[in-house]
């Protein structure tokens, strides 16, 4: 059975032979890797990205009795990768108004952030970055910081939707942060570790993935995970009727990008926590372990997808409300009943 990390263990092994015939030192060698697994991060994160437009357009025509994208490329393929050559070309415009340092950081923050995170995803059985022993509280941590950045946005546009837009987001994101980590403590208690890797091999059989265990804990993290990166029906920063384009009202070109390319980023980084949490990661018959957890990664895309082209946008008092005053107690019980009866 091919499995891609004995590829990236013999390129590794390859590479430090030749840099030991070279006489390079070693630390060399440990940097060149870091280098070499950052552009591998980001070019995966790039073709995801891409396919995922191309899919959620794709999706969406077909729920709403259309096609979607059918003229470049077969069944439109190209038109993401043409969005992309659009968005390099536009011109980069920033406000004379605006806090331009802030202005020009925002957007990096909030894109650095989604890359960060997935340094301690188990792709498959040892192809991982990472494997931190806090490795489920590390991506918690780092991915608060998107808050940070969307504010950012929001205030130096000096822009009056722009800084409704970021502060939405920012009661939104740590608001639905709390039920999101107390939904993960439930599979914590239960896995004894916060180590991704370990999380995934205490779920060796169908039979003892945590969706079984925890389907409260399940449902209030993949809830609390739409809301979290921006999604309908909880995409109240971003809501055109009112905010014309919330937070990044005034972003253009490559900076606009790196918000949508986040946002698409995020969404992926949510359905694998959930795949490794909950569905038991890479564990899976007759296939590589790789092409499980795609897949099952891929299939909760799916699902979140199916939200956005279902349900309609929320008010903002519901959704906050629906966070503290629903999904919060739900998440306090799945605690206690996970820990009475695990």
């Amino acid at each position: 059975m091919f499995e891609l990390s004995q590829l990236f263990e013999s390129i590794a092994l390859w590479i430090e032979k030749i840099f030991e015939s070279l006489g390079i030192p070693q630390i060399f060698y440990e940097l060149f890797i870091m280098l070499l697994v950052a552009i591998v991060i980001i070019g995966f994160i790039s073709l995801s990205v891409l396919f995922l437009v191309w899919w959620e357009r794709k999706i969406s025509g077909h729920f709403q009795v259309r096609f979607g994208p059918m003229r470049t490329g077969w069944h439109g393929w190209l038109q993401s990768i043409i969005d992309g050559i659009k968005l390099i070309l536009k011109e980069d415009t920033t406000p004379k108004s605006a806090d331009k340092a802030v202005f020009f950081i925002a957007p990096i923050v909030v894109f650095v952030t989604a890359f960060m995170a997935y340094v301690v995803v188990p792709f498959g059985k040892g192809l991982i970055v990472k494997d931190l022993n806090i490795g489920i509280l590390y991506v918690v941590a780092i991915t608060t910081f998107t808050v940070i950045g969307i504010l950012m946005a929001g205030w130096s546009s000096n822009n009056k939707y722009s800084l409704l837009g970021g502060f939405r987001s920012a009661a939104q994101i740590i608001s639905y942060e709390v039920p999101l980590t107390l939904s993960i403590l439930g599979v914590v208690l239960l896995t004894q570790s916060l180590s991704m890797v370990k999380i995934v091999t205490s779920q060796t059989h169908i039979w003892e993935w945590y969706i079984w265990r925890q389907p409260l804990g399940f449902l209030i993290y993949l809830t609390a995970g739409v809301a979290e990166i921006n999604r309908t029906p909880f995409d109240i920063p971003e809501a055109e009727q009112e905010l014309v384009a919330g937070y990044n009202i005034e972003y253009s070109g490559m900076k606009f990008a790196m918000f949508f390319f986040a946002e698409f980023a995020n969404l992926f980084l949510v359905s694998a926590i959930a795949t490794t949490l909950f569905l038991g990661g890479w564990n899976g018959p007759v296939f590589p372990s790789w092409v499980w957890f795609f897949g099952k990664t891929f299939f909760l895309i799916f699902v979140i997808m199916w939200f956005r082209w279902t349900f309609p946008r929320t008010r903002v008092d519901q959704l906050m409300g629906f966070a503290w005053k629903f999904l919060l107690p739900l998440a306090f019980l799945n605690i206690i009943l996970t820990g009475l009866f695990a």
